[in-house]
């Protein structure tokens, strides 16, 4: 039993080493990179790494949620193909947008970009244009039965005004009969190709569909672009400005120094009131605090000061967790049980208030995220992601950990912090 705890108890101690060596330096085989270092999977916000801020606003009364995702798709769209792939586009209020882009300072360039109205083209193999935006009445995302194969597929339909209707009944006509590579009609967002559907026949009335193995999101995102052709509001800019990215990276070394010091300080207290479980959880919060970064770098967030608060105010939260399963622990042992028959009931009783704890918390930052905007928006992921780890780290790895002790007859009860605060 003994020999089987150590091996478990050594593995599980690799496993938390190996995660912590891949957060700090990822993970490289033959020069080709697998897991990112933190430092360079991690992406910054607008308020660490510096950048420009720019605020628009639509020129209607009420803008609804459908426009709104036009107008974000097409500044997406719009930013991405110039590279700016670290941008954000958020609705803020009920006709404003914010862009940010961190590591840019040309406000200007960055207006020119996203400036102009939409410009959208259906145009033939030889570039030359059957129909532009305005002459689509409406594109959306349907589901329907294929002809061919019989099964549901998503499509996009689409439903042409009076002159779109004539001029692509023609174009049709012309291309059907084209061989490969010559018999398709592309459709293109100021300039860039966005779909290029073959013409399997001839279309001679007011609507058609579009297929292409979309997902419902895929064909959804199409719709909205090319329903952006019919974008019924100009936008004009309020405001912008470019933010010092030394301020940022002050700011950045700054909070993590703190995050450091608040980590150092936690393991302290815990080891001085708690002794073993305390040094236990100890591990247990480092390996919370690899696998937050490890995620970061991952899914390549885009991390920012308020984010950073979320994730010290989480690791402060996965101790609290510990706090109260290990006084639980110490009042089973009080009341004259064992060392392993008080482990086993400080997890069971403490359980629920743990559980509920963090799942309220949980609810917040969602809501948060959902209806949280910029800011409010980074610190809500940070804070959920944190939250989560720290809940397995708790109720997971420190029970393991306390288990295996147990296993290994470490039965003083001293250990445990019985008779500590006492």
């Amino acid at each position: 039993m003994k020999a089987k705890s150590i091996t478990k108890l050594v593995l599980v101690v690799f496993i938390i080493a190996a995660l912590i060596c891949l957060s700090l330096f990822g993970l490289t085989i033959n020069g080709k990179t697998y897991i990112s270092k933190a430092s360079e999977g991690i992406k910054y916000g607008l308020d660490i790494a510096g950048g420009t801020s720019i605020l628009y606003e639509a020129q209607q009364d009420t803008v609804s949620a459908e426009e709104a995702n036009i107008v974000i798709n097409i500044m997406r769209q719009r930013l991405d193909e110039k590279g700016y792939t670290e941008a954000t586009v958020t609705r803020e209020g009920e006709k404003r947008f914010s862009v940010e882009i961190p590591n840019v300072t040309d406000t200007q360039e960055v207006v020119k970009i996203l400036g102009t109205t939409a410009k959208l083209l259906f145009v033939d193999p030889d570039n030359k244009t059957i129909i532009d935006g305005s002459m689509v009445k409406n594109a959306q995302a349907t589901i329907q039965q294929s002809s061919v194969t019989g099964i549901n597929e998503v499509v996009v339909s689409l439903e042409f005004k009076d002159e779109g209707t004539k001029a692509f009944s023609e174009a049709t006509q012309r291309l059907y009969s084209q061989p490969e590579g010559k018999n398709y009609i592309a459709i293109t967002l100021d300039g860039a190709v966005i779909s290029a559907p073959r013409v399997n026949t001839v279309i001679n009335d007011s609507s058609c569909i579009i297929q292409g193995d979309f997902t419902r999101e895929e064909a959804q995102t199409l719709a909205s672009l090319i329903n952006s052709g019919n974008l019924p509001f100009e936008l004009k800019e309020i405001s912008s400005n470019t933010v010092d990215a030394t301020l940022g990276r002050g700011a950045l070394e700054n909070s993590v120094k703190a995050g450091l010091i608040s980590l150092i300080i936690i393991m302290l207290y815990m080891i001085a009131f708690y002794r073993l479980p305390g040094f236990l959880s100890s591990i247990s919060l480092a390996f919370y605090t690899a696998l937050v970064i490890l995620l970061l770098s991952v899914f390549h967030v885009n991390l920012t000061l308020s984010g950073i608060a979320g994730i010290v105010l989480s690791m402060g939260m996965a101790v609290d967790a510990n706090v109260i399963i290990f006084e639980r622990i110490i009042d089973e042992l009080k009341s004259g049980k064992s060392v392993g028959a008080a482990v086993n009931a400080g997890f069971d009783r403490a359980m629920t208030a743990v559980i509920d704890s963090n799942v309220t918390t949980i609810i917040s930052s969602l809501v948060l995220y959902l209806l949280g905007t910029g800011t409010v928006k980074g610190f809500a992921i940070t804070l959920m992601i944190g939250v989560i780890v720290s809940m397995f780290t708790a109720i997971v790895v420190t029970k393991f950990f306390m288990k295996r002790m147990v296993e290994l007859n470490v039965k003083n009860r001293k250990l445990y912090g019985f008779g500590v605060n006492a």
